[in-house]
């Protein structure tokens, strides 16, 4: 239990001060309650013998401070002194519990955005080696658990805890024998639970991977459904879901009973003892049942706060192990994420702000992947002029797109370097890549508008319409757009499915030269084309030359005979260099 909370303090996003002053809170409301229901028993001896109260000092002194006539007229503002503490108790007990779950929801709220920030901020080979259905199910799905099943069954097992214990201080001063043999009937039920922690574990371990399966299933069945729908494979997809489906069924079904066994065996196990003890009272210890009166009211209130006490104190205990593995994965996440070294835009505001004005040099770059020996890239060296066009050409596996990554900061050389103007872009990664736009083969269409598309980022009451115009203008998109039933503001479906391959390359170029990106990176922008659209692509891409600095990746030559120079790539070292006429002819 001590690991667990030491894990739970440290996924809590700058929080930790609160938690003493909820514990405040829980001994509050605590000894209210306790004190609430040991009053009830003095208050029916009182009933029942109203000229008691002058034997009590505080009674008797209160009594004679009233315009009463006798003592029973007291009973009745003893009552309502009684009925005031309980519904100051009520009010606090409903405030305490408001105070936690704002808490608790806030800590979650706190913690997708700590989780997003960071997963967005990661270095690129951190999700290299991440499924993206992971990576959703932590932030969603995980820190949903981590709110409704660990922090709240922990905040409120710790204000059971601390009611119960009270509660049996109180039970102790009315009646030490009830006190043991109701103790009794708790023991079991924890001990019975405690049993089965492992197994309530097991069960929340499968409730999250069968969870993360269905996120995957449904990422693969509907991300590529085109062709999921051209192979016929849905009944794959869907027997996967089934799969997973009746996985988390079991897992749920079993931890759910056991959620609420707690409370049944409780509840049945008091009411045998109760009548046990008074049938041994009657017989053994020969009181009259009026003389229990007072010990039974004492202890039927009490009951009516222990039993769901206990249950939530045995649930909560269930709780904390069945999402034990949820709290495991954000704590393992976050460790990861605090042990990586990067630099986030935030982090570099104040370093050397990146201007190319002259020409980019590539310096003996070299790059391993994490876990390997071997180089992807290795030694490479040149110079890219502004407005240049270069096009790397090779093999599969050349390290191309290696390359690139490098180039655009994703990917960080252990050796070498890269000047801009004489000015490391590692100096400042997020100033370099503010004058870098990235056009891929398979461009990244949102669920929007044409005009969001191409101005990706931006909020649509910042969008520059009069930019947007040109850039369409530029990219051959007017057409298109002048077809759309609601022009700019047209949705293109999600991926871009009511777009064609062509109109969506040129979407991306336009998102680059909306945002104002100097060198524009394109990575077998035109290898998914038929040769008509790539001709329109290209026609495109070649307009920009000189105005802008191009570094193109291509198989087909064609797209890089324009190029002023070519870098042949072999087993990642550049094995050619030259005019189109020198490397390929």
């Amino acid at each position: 239990m001590i690991q667990y909370i030491s894990k739970l303090l440290y996924v809590l996003t700058d929080s930790k001060g609160k938690l003493v002053f909820i514990f405040l809170i829980f001994i509050a409301t605590s000894v209210l309650e306790a004190l609430g229901i040991g009053l009830i028993g003095p208050f029916i001896n009182f009933a029942a013998n109203p000229e008691s109260i002058h034997q009590v000092f505080l009674l008797d002194w209160a009594y004679q401070r009233l315009p009463l006539q006798s003592s029973k007229e007291f009973i009745p503002v003893l009552g309502l002194v009684v009925a005031i503490i309980f519904c100051l108790k009520t009010l606090c007990y409903f405030l305490a519990n408001l105070y936690i779950y704002q808490f608790s929801f806030r800590q979650k709220s706190l913690l997708r955005s700590r989780l997003l920030n960071a997963y967005l901020y990661l270095p690129y080979t951190f999700h290299l080696n991440k499924n993206t259905s992971s990576i959703i199910k932590n932030i969603i799905l995980e820190t949903q658990k981590f709110c409704i099943q660990s922090l709240l069954p922990l905040l409120e097992a710790s204000a059971n805890a601390v009611l119960i214990i009270i509660l049996l201080v109180v039970l102790t001063r009315t009646d030490a024998l009830l006190l043991v043999m109701i103790s009794l009937v708790f023991l079991p039920t924890f001990l019975l639970f405690y049993g089965l922690r492992k197994k309530i574990a097991s069960w929340g371990a499968n409730l999250s991977q069968a969870e993360q399966g269905m996120i995957k299933v449904i990422n693969h069945g509907l991300g590529g459904l085109k062709e999921t729908r051209v192979i016929g494979c849905e009944a794959y997809f869907e027997q996967e879901m089934v799969w997973q489906s009746q996985k988390f069924e079991k897992a749920a079904v079993l931890y759910k009973l056991s959620q609420k066994t707690p409370r049944i065996i409780i509840e049945t196990l008091l009411l045998l003892f109760v009548l046990f003890f008074i049938s041994i009272s009657q017989i053994f210890f020969k009181q009259n049942i009026q003389d229990l009166t007072a010990s039974l009211a004492v202890f039927s209130v009490a009951a009516i706060r222990l039993i769901p006490a206990t249950g939530k104190i045995i649930n909560a205990f269930g709780s904390i192990q069945n999402s034990n593995y949820a709290l495991d994965m954000l704590y393992l996440d976050l460790q990861e994420i605090a042990n990586q070294d990067y630099i986030s835009s935030k982090n570099n505001q104040y370093l050397h702000n990146i201007v190319f004005s002259d020409k980019i040099i590539i310096d003996n770059i070299s790059y391993y992947y994490p876990g390997t020996t071997t180089p992807a890239i290795e030694q490479i060296s040149f110079t890219i002029n502004k407005g240049q066009s270069i096009g790397l050409i090779g093999k599969s596996g050349a390290g191309k797109t290696t390359l690139v990554d490098v180039i655009l900061g994703l990917l960080q050389s252990k050796n070498g370097e890269i000047l801009v103007d004489g000015i490391s872009i590692y100096q400042n990664i997020r100033s370099w890549q503010n004058i870098v736009g990235y056009i891929p083969q398979s461009i990244f269409i949102i669920d929007d508008s044409i005009k969001s598309n191409i101005a990706f980022g931006v909020p649509e009451s910042l969008i520059d319409l009069e930019k947007l115009s040109q850039v369409i203008k530029a990219t051959q998109l007017e057409e298109l757009v002048e077809h759309l039933p609601e022009g700019i503001n047209t949705k293109i479906g999600e991926r871009g499915v009511r777009l064609s391959g062509g109109q969506r390359q040129r979407v991306g170029i336009a998102r680059a030269l909306y945002h104002e990106r100097e060198i524009l990176v394109l990575d077998e922008a035109t290898a998914a084309l038929d040769q008509e659209t790539e001709h329109l692509v290209s026609n495109a891409i070649n307009s920009l030359a000189g105005r802008k600095t191009l570094i193109i990746i291509a198989h087909r030559l064609s797209t890089v005979k324009n190029c002023d120079c070519l870098y042949l790539l072999d087993k990642g070292r550049i094995v050619k260099s030259g005019s189109y006429e020198e490397v390929v002819v």
